[in-house]
């Protein structure tokens, strides 16, 4: 069987089902595990990632207004590969490549036993979904049931151990800087696991707007930046936007130092396996004398 991936969180799918050998070619976001940095990039972005956020905010709302998309899939390529199974999305035509545009790509060619499995990860429910529509377009269901009931004990571990006599702190997750947004979809959930108050994220919904005057009136205990796409690194070099504003000297978690940067295209960002290690640093950062997992320094930092 010869599969292509076309969205990161699927590549980490279809390895942690036991078919990485079955990869034949992935997106250009595709970096875990190390093994797929070997296979093909299918696709390329439009947008000049480099730029800062405020640019690449204006560059994808200019492509997406014009109805165009954000992503080139290179159509040739893609067909050299014959796939048997394509795995795509349509939760974001933003985040990753869509299944509009997987169609669109292979409309003249598509042999008619090849298979376009698209995701649609809104909540934490919906990623074990995808995990098991993807096993079963690989005809190995069983690996999904396996994979799922042990993803969700590490959980359910990590719940039990909370305490409910600790304190709930209230918590800002924010996706992007400059314009400000919130973390949405399974990102609340995952705080509202562990006690905590997500102040502007509705688990299942997408990632809604902030306004740093409701940043100011929430006033949150913790500030966690998650920006979309961007590793810590990246993300410290665009903090200026956040500190450079006049509220921010104000808000209580800087005050008090408890303002995070975690690595968001790796962990947060992706509706995949590594959901689990996605609670598990958050169970680090909100109770730092309670868990201690070994992400920090290499998943998140303090600001």
């Amino acid at each position: 069987m010869r599969i292509v991936s076309l969205i990161a969180s699927a590549t980490e799918i279809v390895c942690a089902l036991g078919f990485e050998k079955n990869l034949v070619g992935r997106s250009h976001e595709c970096d875990f595990p190390s093994g797929v940095h070997k296979l093909p990039s299918c696709s390329e972005t439009k947008v000049n990632v480099h730029a800062s956020s405020r640019e690449i905010d204006r560059q994808v709302k200019e492509i997406v207004r014009e109805f165009l998309s954000v992503y080139i899939i290179d159509e040739e390529k893609l067909k050299s590969l014959k796939p048997d199974v394509i795995v795509t999305q349509d939760h974001c035509e933003v985040c990753a490549v869509s299944l509009k545009d997987v169609e669109k790509a292979v409309c003249q060619w598509l042999d008619s036993e090849t298979k376009i499995v698209s995701l649609r990860p809104n909540s934490l429910n919906d990623i074990w979904d995808s995990l098991h529509q993807v096993a079963k377009a690989l005809q190995a269901p069983k690996r999904a049931e396996e994979l799922v009931a042990q993803l969700n004990s590490r959980m359910q571990a990590i719940q039990k151990k909370i305490n409910h006599a600790w304190p709930k702190p209230t918590v800002a997750c924010i996706e992007w800087f400059d314009p400000l947004m919130a973390a949405g979809n399974w990102v609340p959930e995952l705080v509202q696991m562990l006690g905590a108050k997500d102040l502007f994220g509705t688990p299942g919904q997408h990632a809604p707007w902030m306004t740093w005057e409701d940043l100011k009136s929430k006033d949150p205990d913790i500030i966690i930046t998650m920006p979309c796409g961007w590793d810590i690194k990246r993300s410290r070099q665009e903090i200026k936007n956040l500190t450079g504003n006049p509220v921010w000297k104000g808000l209580r978690a800087v005050k008090e130092e408890q303002v995070f940067l975690v690595d968001g295209n790796q962990y947060f960002n992706r509706p995949g396996p590594r959901v689990v290690e996605s609670l598990e640093i958050l169970a680090e950062i909100l109770y730092p004398a309670h868990f201690s997992f070994g992400h920090r320094g290499q998943a998140w930092e303090i600001l």
